[in-house]
């Protein structure tokens, strides 16, 4: 259960409003700024401990599948991610075994932001194999002197 409550009812009866903090979360909605969420420690701690151990055990999961059971697990990802069809066999696999392995990076860490980034580096590397003109300049081999690299901007 969520309560929304205003910034100046919290601070005119921050006791009524702990009291709803222990029924279940309550936003904090502000005029000046983004709402802000009131939890209790213990609920939050038990919300990272879940994420943990479902990450534990997806990683675990799927490093004891087949490899044909593998392929299942990335259709069920691209069942939620629809652009992963659009990579290779080999890359599908591999987006399956960094997706568990940022997922349980983050949930170890409570920084949901490597996931983020696995998931949107994956998703560019799939939009380049969409694009065959892309793709096949990108695979090209470099042979050209591209000239000397500048030294980097110093802010």
């Amino acid at each position: 259960m969520s309560t929304e409550v205003q910034w100046s009812e919290l601070q005119r009866d921050p006791k009524s409003v702990a009291a709803l903090a222990d029924r279940g979360d309550v936003h904090v909605r502000r005029r000046d700024g983004a709402a802000l969420l009131l939890t209790r420690v213990d609920r939050a701690a038990a919300t990272a401990s879940g994420a943990v151990h479902a990450a534990r055990a997806l990683r675990s999961l799927l490093a004891h599948l087949p490899s044909e059971t593998r392929a299942a697990a990335a259709q069920s990802l691209a069942d939620e991610f629809p652009w992963v069809d659009l990579l290779p066999a080999e890359d599908r696999s591999r987006f399956v075994a960094d997706f568990a392995r940022a997922f349980q990076g983050s949930a170890e860490l409570g920084h949901w932001g490597m996931l983020d980034q696995t998931i949107r580096e994956w998703q560019a590397t799939a939009a380049v194999h969409s694009d065959t003109a892309l793709a096949a300049s990108l695979a090209k081999a470099i042979d050209d002197d591209l000239g000397p690299v500048p030294p980097p901007k110093k802010d």
